[in-house]
């Protein structure tokens, strides 16, 4: 358990954590010289049952807030100290409306001092500081006085401390992320840049690589100690200091995090509720400029407020912070904002929505989804998701502001009746959402083939704007992949058809084919290209080339160069010859004149029917040999090889030119 303190300066804050744990938290000789705490300082305390207590002792002046701030981030109990003879003071004030904004719950009123002053002032404050906790989450807190000094009370304090660990819920650290909250950072001879923090979720482990954020440096974990001693795991809810490597001193500092790789995801935009103090004098503004404190961080942000509305004091409201340089945040983390000039604190919240977008703020439908999202537990929030959400739920960063391992944002999407579409960017969609888009796609295309039974299928992209447009691009493509994977579509290209469907199925493309058909197999191995096939059969070159196009889907024909198709018979032919050539080639590589040599095609027909082959996966180029690379019979079917082409005969020898005999000599030289 952790445990934090908070009062005015010169209460006895650090002379009280001495007291119960041996430990005089003012490290700095400047603290020890001026009697204050400066920053802050950390003790330890082991109960007699064992249980760990852990103190974090804060400065009480109004100028180290900052560090007050800090301080108190990520702690499990408050002892909130007032001495018996100052009583009440402003930072015994704001350091409670501190406490109250991060919603700490737990914790104990101290009236220090108590030696000071007679009994009844220690009554009369003990009444007051009841007051002022009344409005608060700590109004059911104890009260009670004690003497530091003196130790009056010192025993009854450590008891009630003692019960409150022994009660005390350790946090959840399965299934999440390491969030690691730094407030200190040095360096140690041979070891060393040092950090000391609170694990806010998950454990760290010696040897782990993680993450600087929102630096992005990649460090690792070279040793962990846990009160000062070696450990070999922390784990959340504890502090703990951490030797990294990887990253120097001047690239570390308060207000970084050591996470897990996965949940390095700066962000500059968070959609929060803010609760205003009603002690505010002024309702706080649209585009209002506001220290932000989070965690152990300190940035300059802005307001945004719907529609430049203002949020008047004492109530709360749905706002955008916008900070001025990136910093770490998840689902609700709570925050403290503090007016531009840093001299007063004017409220608080928690994250609802980390990575808020930018465009589409006021519309009803983003605020229905961080309404959804404010939902603290992750599977109520993903099913108000699913219910407002009708492009879907983008998991990546749902799972990352959740701080949620995949295998659980897994379980939940099974949990809401959804099913993730996706792999890379999945979303989250109703299994009734999904199953009726795929219904209307198959639907559709049995429609439009029946409509249009010379295409080749159906646009992708007019499909998603008729049948789902409300889905983005990528999940609606997803949803088609599924169902090419269960064979109840084809993808080709930007088109999708059904299965079964031939686009020259139809009695004008097969009185086409009949008319086609016989040249393209008496051809042989020299099949006309289109420009002399299209007079040879009387059919115009652009119904020709669009119909053997359609054709080739059906394999029959097969597309050797954009003009120029082969029947499928005639090409498996051509392909026995290949492997025939390579077989009895060297280490069966041949050449382009070899294959041209067996099968009597000419040279430039042969590199075309070659690279048609090479296309396949039937032959494979290896600079300007090539050699067989699969069996041709399950691509082409099979076929025998005819014998080899006769060997032209060789042209009769020329004899050299003589000169004209009766030319004057000094022409004779050009010939």
């Amino acid at each position: 358990m952790i445990i934090a303190t908070a009062g005015h300066i010169d209460h006895g804050k650090t002379t009280l954590v001495q007291a119960l744990t041996g430990v005089n938290t003012d490290r700095l000789p400047e603290e020890k010289a001026r009697g204050i705490s400066i920053d802050l300082g950390f003790a330890y305390w082991k109960t007699a049952d064992g249980a760990l207590v852990g103190f974090v002792d804060v400065p009480g002046h109004e100028r180290f807030i900052r560090n007050m701030l800090a301080g108190v981030c990520g702690i499990d109990y408050v002892m909130l100290i007032v001495a018996a003879d100052d009583g009440i003071m402003p930072q015994t004030v704001e350091h409670l409306h501190i406490v109250d904004l991060l919603n700490i719950a737990h914790g104990i009123a101290i009236i220090t001092k108590t030696d000071r002053v007679a009994t009844d002032r220690v009554a009369e404050v003990s009444a007051a500081v009841r007051a002022l906790l009344a409005p608060t989450t700590l109004a059911a807190i104890p009260v009670l006085p004690v003497s530091a000094t003196g130790g009056d009370g010192i025993p009854e304090l450590r008891n009630e401390i003692a019960a409150a660990a022994k009660s005390h819920a350790q946090r959840e650290f399965a299934g999440r992320h390491l969030r690691y909250a730094i407030d200190r950072a040095f360096t140690m001879a041979g070891s060393g840049t040092v950090v000391t923090g609170t694990i806010f979720n998950g454990a760290v482990s010696v040897g782990d690589k993680l993450t600087l954020s929102p630096s992005g440096i990649e460090v690792r974990v070279r040793g962990v100690q846990k009160q000062g001693k070696p450990a070999q795991q922390a784990a959340a809810g504890e502090r703990c200091a951490l030797n990294l490597s990887g990253v120097d001193l001047n690239q570390v500092g308060r207000g970084d995090w050591v996470v897990a790789t996965t949940l390095h995801a700066p962000t500059s935009r968070l959609d929060v509720r803010l609760q205003v103090l009603a002690s505010e004098p002024q309702p706080l503004k649209h585009w209002a400029p506001v220290h932000l404190h989070l965690a152990t961080a300190d940035v300059t942000a802005r307001v945004a407020i719907r529609r430049g509305a203002t949020i008047t004091p004492g109530n709360s409201g749905m706002v955008q912070l916008i900070t001025d340089k990136p910093l770490v945040a998840l689902h609700g983390d709570r925050f403290i904002i503090r007016d531009q000039s840093a001299m007063r604190t004017i409220g608080g919240g928690s994250v609802i929505d980390p990575f808020a977008p930018a465009s589409r703020r006021h519309t009803r439908a983003r605020a229905a989804q961080v309404v959804a999202m404010e939902n603290p537990d992750a599977g109520k929030a993903l099913a108000a998701l699913l219910a407002c959400s009708p492009c879907g739920v983008e998991l990546n960063p749902f799972e990352r502001a959740f701080n949620l391992t995949s295998e659980k944002i897994g379980q939940l999407v099974l949990t809401c009746s959804a099913v993730m579409v996706g792999k890379e960017h999945p979303v989250a969609l109703p299994h009734a959402t999904a199953d009726a888009v795929k219904q209307r796609v198959v639907e559709t295309l049995t429609q439009f083939h029946r409509d249009s039974p010379q295409a080749l299928g159906a646009n992708i992209d007019a499909q998603h704007k008729a049948l789902a447009p409300e889905l983005t691009t990528a999940t609606f493509t997803a949803l088609l992949r599924e169902l090419a994977d269960q064979h109840k579509i084809e993808i080709s290209g930007s088109m999708s058809r059904l299965p079964k469907h031939i686009a020259t199925a139809n009695p004008a493309d097969e009185k086409m084919w009949q008319a086609v058909r016989p040249t393209l197999e008496g051809a042989g191995f020299n099949v006309p290209p289109l420009r002399d096939l299209a007079p040879a059969v009387q059919i115009k070159e652009a119904l020709l080339k669009d119909f053997l196009h359609r054709k080739s889907r059906t394999n029959e024909v097969i597309r050797v160069t954009a003009d120029r198709f082969y029947p499928r018979a005639t090409l498996a032919k051509l392909a026995a010859i290949a492997q025939i050539v390579a077989a009895a080639a060297p280490a069966g590589q041949f050449t382009a004149a070899q294959f041209r040599d067996h099968s009597g095609v000419g040279r430039s027909l042969a590199i075309e029917i070659l690279e048609c082959l090479d296309r396949l996966g039937i032959t494979q180029r290896i600079g300007d040999l090539r050699k067989m690379r699969k069996d041709f019979v399950p691509i082409l079917g099979a076929a025998t090889a005819p014998p080899p082409a006769a060997a032209p005969k060789p042209a009769a020898p020329q004899s050299k030119p003589q000169p004209p005999r009766n030319f004057p000599p000094r022409f004779q030289k050009r010939y």
